[in-house]
This record gives structure tokens, sequence and C-alpha cells, in this order.
């Protein structure tokens, strides 16, 4: 008999699809596995009255699927690589990483809509894409909007904003890019830190092997450099932080944003040798903080 594999999910429909993804991959290269998805709602997904900030940051999306880890209900959680904190959960690694999607953060119109009307506010679930935004547009206005990309897609299309900001990868998964109004640039916004990476995590001491041909050693380098960055700066998840590096042949350059305690917007560049991502994380978090 082959083995039998859990797999560990939010209920949302994004979370559903990116678990199928990782599910895919390891039936495609071990047919004799069987799989069985284990959906989970946690705490970010039900109080959705108040910005992640202000209930303890994006780290409450995973705290019911790491104990369900813990408790041996599910083998492995995918999550959104970005939704995580820095600093790893004792006895439950990062086990694998996936081909990073789209980094970047995208525009939505209402339906139909082909220009922003700025009489009604933006919808933004993140310090780093409002401030980001407000320096694009002087003349907006920039209010919280929770819940998931279609719970947002449908207060949108309701008339309560005139445009909402959301990850690229997450509306090419749903087969949602048609939504697409305007994809930022790396200039325009910096994307939050490992966005568009799906992370596995597991069980400390236990064997993955099933999950080798799913695992990105792109992902891998590119995400120690900017989450380094993000931890040298001392931020979580919902802090107004950014940073995204890219591999060019044996280097890795690396583009982060800081902003300093009295509001002040610091961006700048790295380069270095792809082999010490973590230093390069590390040096530019330096750099940027000494310009503020």
């Amino acid at each position: 008999m082959g083995m039998k594999i859990k797999v560990g999910s939010r209920e949302s429909v994004l979370a559903v699809k990116q678990a199928e993804i990782v599910m895919q991959s390891i039936k495609k290269f071990n047919p004799e596995i069987t799989l069985e998805l284990v959906t989970i709602k946690t705490r970010g997904d039900k109080i959705l009255d108040r910005t992640l900030d202000k209930i303890g940051g994006k780290g409450l999306f995973i705290k019911e699927l790491e104990r369900a880890l813990y408790d041996k209900e599910i083998d492995f959680a995918v999550h959104s690589y970005k939704d995580m904190p820095y600093e790893e959960t004792e006895g439950l690694p990062i086990v694998a990483l996936s081909e990073r999607a789209s980094a970047f953060d995208v525009l939505v119109l209402p339906s139909g809509v082909t220009e922003i009307d700025f009489s009604k506010p933006i919808g933004s679930s993140s310090q780093r894409r409002s401030i980001q935004f407000s320096e694009l547009y002087k003349n907006c206005e920039v209010k919280p909007i929770r819940g998931n990309v279609l719970t947002r897609l449908n207060k949108l299309d309701g008339g309560e904003f005139s445009a909402i900001i959301l990850a690229e990868a997450g509306l090419r998964r749903l087969n949602l890019e048609n939504r697409i109004s305007k994809a930022f640039t790396l200039t325009e916004m910096i994307p939050s830190a490992s966005q568009g990476i799906l992370a596995v995590q597991g069980r400390f001491n236990e064997d993955y092997w099933y999950l080798s041909n799913f695992n990105c050693m792109e992902s891998v380098i590119i995400s120690k450099a900017e989450r380094q960055f993000l931890k040298t700066l001392g931020g979580g998840c919902s802090s107004p932080v950014a940073a995204y590096a890219e591999i060019h042949s044996s280097e890795i350059k690396l583009t982060g944003m800081y902003v300093s305690p009295d509001g002040q917007v610091v961006k700048g560049s790295l380069f270095s040798d792809k082999n010490n991502p973590e230093k390069l994380g590390e040096q530019l978090a330096e750099m940027l903080r000494g310009r503020a």
C-alpha cells in the first residue's frame, strides 16, 4: 500500500488552490501517494473588523495550522510565505518552497471601470502598500480592507472602494488575471518579503523526501536575503517593510524599503554574491536605516 499524507490549509479559496499546487506536484512525481486536504479556519480569517497590525500580525493565519501539525492532525501545512513571521516556530521548520510566481502588487478597479475615482477610498490591507501607493497618488485616501480575495472584490464591485491593491500571484492562481487593471513595477511598489512563494511547513526530524521535486533552490536563496532584511529591521509581517531579491547569474540584487519611526521612507538596492544572501539582507537593512 502507498503512504497517505494529510495536507493542511486555510479554508479560503485561494489557500485551497495553493495547497492543491503542492499536492499536484507531489502526485506528479509520486502517483502512489494518497493525499487528503484538511482545511482549518484561522483566527486571522475570523477577525475581519480590525487591521492585522491591531490584532497580532499575519502570524494569526498560521497558529491553528501549527497546532494541527504539533498534534499530528496533518503531515504538513501550506502557507503564503509572506504571511509567515521571519522567526521559524521551534520544531516546525519550513521544509520546501515553491518556485516564485509574480511577486508584484496590482491595482484592481471595479468591473467595467477604467479610471480611478478619487472621491472614494482605495482599499489596502497593508501599510507597505498604502505608503507606496500614497507616494504615487498624492490626492488619494487609503482605507483598510479585510477578507479573502473574493470578499475584497465583492466590496470593490459593490461601490465601497474606487480601487483595491492585491497580490498579482493570488489573482492569477484564482484565474482572475482579467481583473488586473495595472501591475506595479518594482520602482513603483516594492513587494512584501517572499511574496509569490508558497512555503511548506513540516515537523522536525521527519522525512519529506516526496517534496524534493517541488522545492525550488532559487526561492530558498532569494527568501533568505529578503527575510534577513526584514529580521534586521525588526519588522513583523505587518510592518511597512518591503524587500525583493532577484538572481543575476552568480549575483543577487536586493531592493528594499524602510520606514523610520518618524515616517521617513527610504529605498535602495545592493548587489552581492548569491552564496551569502543573509549577509546581503543585513547590509541593505543597515544601509537604509543609516540613511533615515
